[in-house]
């Protein structure tokens, strides 16, 4: 009769376990929510940052761009932070407040000033984020 007990308690902590990791993975936003085919190319300023996971995100205003300006202060969601460190961005003083960046990204299909970069460019580095 204790064996019967004991596989129930590992049958429901291995549902809670896949409960668990399932609405995880439901919680993570997904890029279809970004407007793929239309591409922005805003240079600006960064006014804030925030670096760490799952993204990295900046507040930045348009100083130029690359056809109309839909809004002239975004946030952008970036990649990971291992993922910008492995492609060149050794650390957060290239994202410092007050720098001049050039992002290449696609704005969120609801909120009006969030965009997803797919590259941003300081000086004459360019990161490639996907």
């Amino acid at each position: 009769m204790e064996w019967i007990k004991s596989k129930n308690r590992s049958y429901l902590l291995t549902a809670m376990l896949i409960l668990v990791f399932a609405a995880g993975a439901m919680l993570h936003h997904g890029w279809a929510n970004y407007h793929q085919d239309r591409e922005l190319d805003y240079t600006g300023i960064i006014l804030s940052n925030d670096i760490g996971n799952p993204h990295t995100y900046i507040d930045f205003k348009v100083t130029e761009a690359e056809g109309e300006v839909e809004v002239d202060e975004w946030e952008v969601v970036l990649a990971p932070v291992t993922r910008m460190r492995n492609r060149g961005l050794s650390d957060d003083s290239m994202l410092a407040v007050g720098d001049t960046v050039r992002v290449v990204g696609y704005p969120h299909r609801t909120i009006k000033n969030e965009m997803r970069a797919e590259r941003i460019i300081i000086g004459d580095v360019t990161i490639e984020l996907r």
